[in-house]
């Protein structure tokens, strides 16, 4: 993969960067096998948000990745990092930022880097856990007393090796003070964009969003897909509407508001939603959220009221109501049946 070496000191300023103002600076630690996706779509967003279009220069924000630069640290793809600074001097950086890697069969990160994480922190730089990077941060012992935000994929495995530490699966990240983590996937370039507005601009944030392709910058508390997977559709126009009423899900807007922006009538969105999968758009509606308050009341430590609201009831006893019908239990009853 080729990249375009930095400077090797990220707070001197370059020959890119004398025009600009540094407003933020982060290095990134890639553990071994780490996924190359949450690293590239973190890094393609600052460097987005750095310059002018997508010129590249290290202008308003800069980056290194750390280690030994003569050694390429090898993803879980196959493709090779070179890093292109010494892993020393953790203040020079406002964040640091752990890739994480493969969790089967044991991460096999170095002594020197949790070393270097525990100094950072030691000298107040906030540190970032991007996808496994959050069991990096809590091996180092550094989430302790912190939330810190998982994958559902990895929740299990990270509850088990780490039993003391808060955890959450229901969001795309977590901001708790100096400790920042996030699912991983396309999350991270979410997670990117509200370092950026936060140090430059929410117009810089929603630039890089919008050349990555991507909507406006999500807030942390939006929801994560899960393995509860939607109806197939074989019809396009309701396979979008399927997509607007999983992102909306909180939502209380109407059927009628889903329209708009498909182009299309109520009633014949309902019709082809009948002839596509067999129930309305306000049945699929709520099939999904039954979906996700279930999986949310098994799987989180969300109180009963919070993960109705999640799910779009805006009433207490209405949700309670509609999930008793539903599964025949009461939230109550539906969260003790996890154990």
């Amino acid at each position: 993969m080729q990249q375009t070496k930095p400077a090797p000191a990220a707070r001197s300023k370059t020959a890119s960067s004398t025009t600009a103002e540094v407003k933020l600076r982060v290095g990134f630690v890639l553990t071994p096998r780490f996924t190359l996706v949450a690293f590239a779509g973190f890094v393609d967003a600052l460097r987005l948000a750095a310059d002018e279009g997508d010129r590249s220069r290290q202008r308003l924000c800069t980056w290194n990745i750390l280690g030994n630069e003569d050694v390429a640290v090898v993803s879980s793809c196959g493709a090779g990092i070179r890093p292109t600074a010494p892993m020393a001097s953790p203040q020079d950086y406002d964040y640091l930022v752990v890739v994480g890697g493969l969790v089967q069969g044991g991460q096999q990160v170095p002594r020197s880097v949790y070393a270097f994480l525990r100094e950072a922190a030691a000298h107040g730089v906030k540190l970032v856990g991007l996808c496994t990077g959050s069991f990096v941060l809590a091996r180092a012992g550094l989430l302790d007393g912190y939330l810190a935000c998982v994958s559902w994929f990895h929740r299990e495995a990270f509850a088990d090796e780490f039993p003391d530490c808060r955890v959450v699966s229901n969001q795309m990240f977590v901001v708790d003070r100096d400790r920042l983590t996030c699912a991983g996937g396309t999350s991270v370039v979410h997670l990117a964009a509200h370092l950026i507005e936060k140090a430059i601009s929410r117009a810089s944030a929603v630039k890089a969003l919008r050349i990555m392709i991507e909507e406006q910058p999500m807030p942390s508390r939006t929801l994560q897909p899960e393995e509860v997977m939607s109806e197939r559709s074989m019809d396009t126009v309701v396979h979008k509407a399927m997509l607007l009423l999983e992102q909306q899900l909180q939502s209380p807007s109407s059927i009628d508001e889903l329209c708009q922006p498909l182009g299309i009538g109520r009633r014949q969105l309902e019709r082809r939603f009948r002839s596509d999968i067999g129930l309305s758009p306000a049945e699929y509606r709520l099939k999904l959220r039954l979906q996700r308050a279930k999986w949310l009341l098994r799987n989180t430590d969300l109180d009963v009221m919070e993960v109705g609201l999640e799910c779009g009831f805006q009433d207490g006893a209405h949700f309670a109501r509609v999930v008793k019908r539903a599964l025949g239990s009461t939230p109550s009853e539906v969260r003790a049946s996890r154990d």
